[in-house]
C-alpha cells in the first residue's frame, strides 16, 4: 500500500475511531454524571497562545479538538500498518503513541501532571477512553482496507 492511501485511510479509521471513543465518553459522563472534559479545549487554546481559563467558548473548542485530534491521529495508525506491524501489535503501539503523547502534552503545557500524580479515577478513565479509541481505529483500519 502507499503512504498516501495509508494516511488517507487511517484518517478516515481514526474518525469512526472518533465517533466510537465520543460514544463511550457520552455513556460514561452519563453514568458517572461527571462533567465532559475541557483538556481538549484547554491545548488548543494554549497552542494559539491563549489562557483557557479567559475562554468563553472552551467547550465548543473542547469539541472542535477532540474531533480534529482523533481524526488525524488516525494517520499514526496507517502509517503504523506500513511497517508489516500485525494488526495488534499496531494497535498497542497505536495506543502507546497517543496516551503518551497526549499526556506528555498535557504537562508541557502546563495542563495537568504526569500521569503518576493523576487521581486514580481520573487515569483510569482516560487509559480507556483511549483503548476504545485506538482499538476501534485499527479495527476500522483494518476492514476499511480489505473493503478498498
Amino acid at each position: 500500500m502507499e503512504v498516501l492511501a495509508a494516511v488517507l485511510l487511517g484518517l478516515v479509521a481514526g474518525f469512526i475511531g472518533t465517533v466510537v471513543m465520543t460514544v463511550s465518553e457520552i455513556i460514561d459522563i452519563r453514568v458517572t454524571s461527571r462533567e465532559p472534559s475541557t483538556v481538549p479545549g484547554q491545548v488548543g487554546v494554549k497552542l494559539l497562545g491563549r489562557d483557557p481559563e479567559r475562554e468563553p467558548r472552551l467547550q465548543g473548542i473542547s469539541t472542535t479538538v477532540h474531533w480534529l485530534h482523533g481524526t488525524t491521529m488516525g494517520a499514526l495508525r496507517g502509517l503504523l500498518a506500513l511497517t508489516g506491524l500485525g494488526a495488534v501489535l499496531a494497535t498497542v503501539i497505536h495506543f502507546a503513541l497517543v496516551w503518551g503523547g497526549d499526556a506528555l502534552t498535557y504537562k508541557a503545557l502546563g495542563i495537568a501532571p504526569m500521569p503518576w500524580n493523576w487521581r486514580g479515577s481520573e487515569l483510569a478513565t482516560d487509559l480507556f477512553h483511549k483503548a476504545v479509541y485506538a482499538i476501534a481505529t485499527s479495527a476500522a483500519y483494518v476492514l476499511l482496507t480489505e473493503t478498498f
